[in-house]
């Protein structure tokens, strides 16, 4: 059994927030070093405020504009889109465990793609032939009594396709995918063998710590089943290594959490103090139970309730504040008029004028992020209501 080292919870938030949010100046002046530090970046459609990628890479990278990822993923093919927490960019050094889901996704469905032979093939020969294209592009009537050939069974295929990894996206345009073959899309030094169970974890566990630099098993394992053998052995290999360490969270009873040992040396001297309006889909705070367990806070995007269910707001972002959470903003971004809104906002540890204080100047920059030229605060909202 390995030594299991002890630190605070004020320690642990700050190793969390750093790796989130890093310092190192090799870091902070390169994107793709910033999507490779997370592991992955969140799609997301919603636009309220702004689409989740957008945010997420503009709260670490202040120079960051759209331009820049399109290029990415379109030229420097330097990053894929594919499935991580739930639909993602990722960087394509990490091309090859992406392999393992699209294996198990295309045995999963073998029924389906066999029952659907001709209208599998129909896009492929359409695709190879005729370059990347969108869904909309296989959009027409019914051509017989079958009524396979319309606009929703094309576009099941074209999803089936991509998840069990015989197309991937090659662009989109106006947000919609364009969908081509993979050996036109990935560079020619992209590793491209299936891992076997042990190395995928492995990958999986060191890229989880490197992101959010303390992780329990069972935030490495969201969306991964159940610990397992696999899973066992990849931990053991990486402590006898000396890649990780086991760890234990003051106050945090019977939860062991995993780390690397050279982060643990850095921590203590850390100073955070930036105050960030992070996007609801963030990788600090997706993993909801983490949030509450490490930080103490409780967050929902209730956009997804009905009206009369909302106790906060349609779209709350949560604001960071060194290494601890101080409450949320319901913003909208009304484009045409130019103006970012705040109809409310809620706090948590702080009085309501320090927390506009604290936000006061990175909401004028998120304003101008989103195309909007001013911030408008809802003066009619006389209560206050902390979280």
């Amino acid at each position: 059994m390995h030594k299991i080292e002890s630190i605070s919870p004020d320690d642990a938030r700050t190793l969390a927030i750093e790796r989130q949010f890093p310092s190192e100046s090799s870091v902070k002046k390169s994107l793709l070093a910033i999507i490779e530090r997370l592991g992955y970046v969140q799609i997301d459609t919603i636009s309220i405020v702004e689409r989740s990628h957008h945010h997420i890479l503009w709260s670490r990278f202040p120079a960051y504009n759209q331009a820049m990822l399109d290029k990415m993923l379109e030229k420097d093919r330097s990053i894929f889109e594919y499935w991580s927490h739930a639909a993602s960019y990722l960087t394509m050094k990490d091309y090859r465990f992406s392999l393992l889901r699209k294996s198990s996704y295309s045995t999963k469905y073998k029924d389906w793609r066999s029952s659907n032979k001709k209208l599998i093939r129909l896009i492929l020969d359409r695709i190879r032939a005729e370059g990347p294209l969108s869904s909309r592009e296989f959009d027409g009537k019914s051509t017989g009594a079958s009524g396979w050939w319309n606009h929703k069974p094309a576009k099941a295929a074209l999803e089936f396709l991509f998840h069990s990894g015989d197309l991937m996206v090659s662009a989109r345009k106006n947000f919609a995918k364009l969908y081509d073959l993979p050996e036109r899309v990935l560079p020619s030094s992209v590793i491209t063998d299936i891992p076997g169970r042990t190395d995928f974890f492995k990958h999986l566990i060191t890229r989880c710590i490197d992101a959010q630099g303390i992780v329990s098993d069972q935030e490495i394992l969201h969306l991964q089943g159940k610990s397992d053998k696999d899973y066992l052995n990849a931990i053991k290999e990486l402590e006898e290594d000396g890649r990780i360490v086991s760890v234990s969270v003051e106050g945090l009873d019977n939860l062991l959490f995993r780390t690397r040992e050279t982060f643990l040396g850095k921590i203590r001297s850390k100073s955070l103090v930036t105050a960030r309006i992070l996007s609801p889909f963030d990788n600090t705070v997706i993993h909801r139970a983490r949030l509450k367990r490490l930080f103490g806070f409780s967050y929902t995007l209730e956009c997804y309730l009905p009206e009369e269910k909302r106790k906060f707001g349609y779209f709350c972002l949560p604001v960071l504040s060194g290494n601890g959470f101080i409450g949320m903003l319901d913003c909208k971004a009304h484009r045409k008029e130019g103006v970012l809104e705040v109809k409310n906002f809620h706090t948590q540890g702080v009085r309501r004028k320090e927390f506009y204080e604290m936000v006061n100047d990175n909401l004028f920059e998120l304003a101008k992020f989103t195309g909007c030229r001013k911030v408008a605060i809802n003066r009619s909202v006389k209560t206050e209501r902390s979280l």
